[in-house]
Formats: C-alpha cells, structure tokens, sequence
C-alpha cells in the first residue's frame, strides 16, 4: 500500500510517542484548540510506566508512580482535546505539503512532532527483563539511586554514563560495583580519575553478567564470568544498574529526517526542536542523549508545540 495514495485519518498536528515529550506537546497544542491526534506508540506512556516511584519529578513532593504520572498527563491532553491512536509509526512520507505517517493505519497531518523516546540497550541475560522496573533492575540512577540507600548494588558498563551512575550511586549505597569487560575504562579522563579517587567503588574488570538472579520480587545477586580466566562467581546485591548506551526509537525516520550516528535526531542549531523539513519537530529523548530526563524531556515537548502551533500559524 502505498504511502501517497492511502490516508486513514487527518490532523493538522500529530504526535508521535505518549511519554513525557508527546504528552505535554500534547496538552499544549490541544490547548491551543488544535486537537492533535497522538501515536501512543508501542509502549504507551514510554519507559518511565516501568519506573515504580518517580521522586524528582516537579510537584509531587511524596513521589509518583510512573505509570500513574503518564495516566495523569494523558488524562490532562484527553481534557483539552487530544485524540489518541493505539498505532506506532513505521514509516514516514514528508514530500509535499501533506506529511504521511504510515504504522498498522496510515495518518496526514500538516504539523508533526517525534517523541518517539528510546529505549535501553539490553544486555540480554536471564532476570533482565523478569527485575526490570522497580524489583531491582533499573537504567537510571538518577532516577532510582536513593531506593537503594546504604546498600549494595552494581553498575554495567565502562563509559562515561556508566561512570557517571556510579559516582551518583556512591552518595547513596555502601559498596557500587563497576562491572566492565576490558581491563581499562571508556569513560573521559577526568570521570575515570574521579572513580578511582571514589572509596565506595570496585571495579571488577574483564567480566560480564551472565544472569540477574532474585527471589521473585526483588533482585538479589548477579551472576559473573571473568572473561580471561573463565571464572565463575555471584555477587550478592540489590540492584543492577544498566549503562552500556541507548537506543533511539527513530528507526522509522532515518531515511528521512537527519540523524547522527547513533540514530538520535538532529534539529537545527538555531531552534534544536525544529528540523530541517519544514512543519517537523522534534523532542524527548529521540533527541537528547545527554539528560535522559523526564523533566527535561516534558520542556522540550512544551517547546516543540509552541515552535508547531507557530509554524501552522504562519502558514495560513
């Protein structure tokens, strides 16, 4: 079925993703009496649903649960006027005036913004997916850190986000563990030296977690293998931090729309929101690969509908 010839349904604006990104551009732009239709996506609500208490997200001095905090933003669009669509891009046609976004439906629309978020590099071991989200599996320390005050937890990886969990975990835990496959980290200079001079830290090098293992609620060891000796051993915590890179959700878009190597969209440098297509903008973490936060994901929404209900304004 061809993209140019086959429309389901019309809006002048969609949003593309329902996490923090899509839903607050879409609260903004059904204020402004737009009606966006909304993608939710294939996880609606985006990650932060798997996020059991949300702590540092603005107004909510005892904590939210994630899911509940998406269900609260998606209630507040529905409010004003946003429709949405249990459908995920798959692919996009931007030539002409009429943008075309095909998923199990295909949709037009005028104005776009990508929200599609993106999602963590798994490292695909038993127990990953079983702990993940709030029994002791987690890919934000930000986020999580303080559930795990005066414990014992580990960090996977050897880049600078891996270094950086770990420091920020050092404030709260007793022990971090650094698991890393090379003998040497990845991370900058100045993190590595920061890490050494970090008591509360152990790197353990040359391994690989092979299992999370847990009593089926919460996470209580992981398994390891030293890779230059073959050793086999586990070590006992109550937390697992992933931080071996993210993927983002653009996959549909890269044909289309300029991306940097790693996939995330690139906006322009004047306005990082808008893209190079006119009537296409750009927010959440799809975009962003250094804050990785719900807050910070939300204000860019908020900027990609204002920069679109501009667009749209000057076009008439």
């Amino acid at each position: 079925m061809s993209l140019l010839v086959s429309m389901d349904e019309w809006s002048e604006v969609m949003v593309l993703g329902s996490g923090c990104a899509g839903l607050t551009a879409a609260i903004y732009l059904a204020r402004a009496g737009l009606a966006p239709l909304v993608l939710a996506g294939a996880q609606p609500g985006g990650q932060l649903t798997t996020t059991a208490e949300v702590e540092n997200f603005p107004g909510f001095p005892d904590g939210i649960g994630g899911y509940e905090l998406m269900e609260r933003l998606r209630r507040q669009a529905e409010r004003f006027g946003a429709r949405f669509v249990g459908d995920a891009a798959e692919e996009l046609s931007l030539s002409g005036e009429k943008k075309i976004v095909r998923g199990a439906r295909s949709f037009g629309c005028r104005a776009l913004i990508i929200a599609t978020g993106s999602s963590h590099r798994p490292i695909g071991v038993p127990g990953e997916r079983e702990y993940f989200g709030g029994k002791g599996v987690s890919v934000c320390a930000t986020c999580d850190g303080a559930f795990y005050r005066n414990g014992t937890v580990a960090v996977v990886g050897g880049g600078d986000v891996a270094v950086e969990e770990a420091l920020f975990l050092s404030r709260f835990c007793q022990r971090v563990y650094l698991v890393h496959r090379r003998g040497t980290l990845r991370a900058t200079k100045i993190l590595a030296d920061r890490l050494a001079a970090t008591p509360k830290i152990l790197p353990l090098w040359h391994r690989i977690v092979e299992g999370i293992e847990g009593n089926g609620q919460r996470v209580t060891a992981i398994a390891l293998r030293h890779l230059e000796s073959g050793e086999r051993s586990v070590l006992p915590c109550s937390g697992v931090f992933l931080a071996i890179g993210r993927i983002p959700n653009t996959d549909f878009a890269e044909k289309v729309l300029a991306c940097d190597a790693d996939g995330y969209l690139i906006g322009l440098e004047n306005n990082p929101v808008a893209t190079a297509v006119p009537g296409i903008f750009i927010a959440g973490d799809c975009v962003d690969r250094t804050y990785r936060q719900a807050i910070v994901a939300a204000g860019t929404g908020a900027q990609a509908a204002i920069a679109a209900e501009r667009w749209l304004a000057s076009q008439v």
